[in-house]
């Protein structure tokens, strides 16, 4: 596509979604969950022609050299499809954000004063590889009354393309306007650099993918950005542990899956529980082909480890989320110890305490720095669905504007509303 057409496109997207989103604003609740019940319908439907549409984008993708972890985040399996089809259930059945006033307090001056909880307006969302992230970002955008444009990965194009449509007879079956929901339906990476520098259309830009794309957004962007930048995520096993609960976490949060963000790629053991801990874990482990990078500690204790394959950690590994069956391994002296290497090395996404001490799990929760802190459990629940979000628009390791998953909150801000009688200021 020509430079001057591509911009002209990509303006026309966004005037397309500035109108839409005053609609949005204005729309029912119960417009909403209609489109969302129907989107629902439609994915359980559609199996066939996502599965046509989600096997053209796997055959290139192989044809293509990508890796397996790669192909198997394209995967539009029946339980993905029911999966976000369910988010789009739950999502209707969650309350109406929109409109809600709470605060309201009286003034001296007889004001009433509070905050209603609005739409962001408009959100471009970014994305590679998961076809599942076009129904996630929909359904939210829908239900908290925005407006958004999606670009996902060309590797994705086909089952993308697929899933939008649906999103479009959804929101034309509620009598909503269908341009709440665009797609940027060419592969030009140019695409993305017009995207993201028009603040006249667009409030907010949510990049999801790899860490190289979210560097480049986060750098080129003209709008706000709602980011993490990659998922470190650690598990330490505490100095006092239920010892069977301990190995099934922690296997969970390595291997249930490699290639998500919320996988834990760093484990750090109290040298207390090295000797009973790490050789069960190592053994679970090896016999699942996932390497492991351990400090002198942790390698002298794996050493008869049959079938371990081992390997000395650098100062990188601490600091590298691997996406792969590769975990970094440290022996610890103290929970300071634990606290202090995670909020050096972690991502600030998710990171897990193992233990039976409830003081040791309170100061973890307190003084660890990260978006989502756990007790006792596997951080492969650190994910919007799991947290009854409904769905998530990505995770978010910043400060402001929204921190962790983020479900229909995040996409929304607060403005303040004044209720008076007639009162003038003296």
């Amino acid at each position: 596509m020509d430079p001057t057409d591509l911009k002209r496109t990509i303006d026309e997207l966004g005037r397309g979604a500035r109108i839409a989103a005053t609609a949005m604003a204005a729309a029912s609740t119960t417009a909403k969950n209609q489109a969302l019940l129907a989107l629902a319908g439609a994915l359980r439907r559609s199996g066939p022609g996502l599965a046509e549409a989600n096997e053209r984008d796997l055959s290139a993708a192989r044809a293509a050299g990508l890796t397996e972890p790669m192909v198997d985040r394209l995967r539009l399996t029946p339980s993905v499809v029911e999966t976000v089809a369910q988010g789009c259930e739950q999502i209707a059945a969650m309350p109406d954000p929109i409109g809600e006033i709470t605060g309201v307090r009286r003034r001296p001056s007889g004001i009433s004063v509070g905050q209603m909880r609005v739409p962001l307006g408009v959100f471009g969302m970014i994305y590679e590889s998961r076809p599942n992230v076009t129904i996630e970002a929909s359904s939210l955008a829908i239900k908290s009354g925005n407006a958004c444009i999606l670009r996902g990965g060309s590797e994705a194009l086909h089952s993308n393309l697929a899933l939008w449509r649906l999103v479009q007879q959804a929101l034309q079956h509620a009598g909503l306007p269908p341009t709440a929901v665009q797609l940027v339906e060419t592969t030009d990476r140019a695409a993305v650099g017009h995207l993201i520098a028009m603040p006249q259309h667009v409030d907010v830009i949510i990049p999801r993918g790899g860490k190289g794309l979210i560097e480049r957004i986060a750098a080129e962007a003209r709008v706000p950005v709602i980011k993490h930048l990659d998922g470190n995520c650690h598990v330490y096993v505490d100095a006092e542990i239920d010892l069977e609960q301990a190995l099934r976490v922690t296997d969970n949060a390595k291997t249930q899956k490699y290639s998500p963000c919320n996988a834990a790629e760093s484990l750090l053991v109290h040298e207390r529980q090295a000797a009973a801990f790490l050789p069960r874990i190592g053994a679970i482990f090896a016999a699942k082909g996932v390497e492991m990078r351990c400090d002198a500690a942790a390698r002298a204790t794996l050493a008869g480890v049959a079938g371990a394959r081992l390997s000395d950690a650098t100062d990188a590994d601490w600091g590298t989320e691997y996406l792969a069956p590769v975990i970094s391994v440290k022996v610890v002296a103290s929970l300071d110890e634990a606290i202090a290497h995670i909020n050096h090395y972690g991502s600030h996404h998710t990171d897990a305490i193992l233990t039976t001490n409830h003081p040791n799990a309170m100061r973890f929760l307190r003084e660890v720095d990260s978006a989502s802190v756990m007790v006792n459990a596997s951080t492969r629940f650190a994910d919007g669905f799991e947290y009854g979000l409904g769905a998530e628009i990505g995770i978010s390791t910043d400060k402001f504007h929204a921190r962790g998953p983020v479900g229909l909150e995040g996409l929304t801000s607060m403005k303040w509303v004044v209720l008076g009688q007639g009162e003038v200021r003296g």
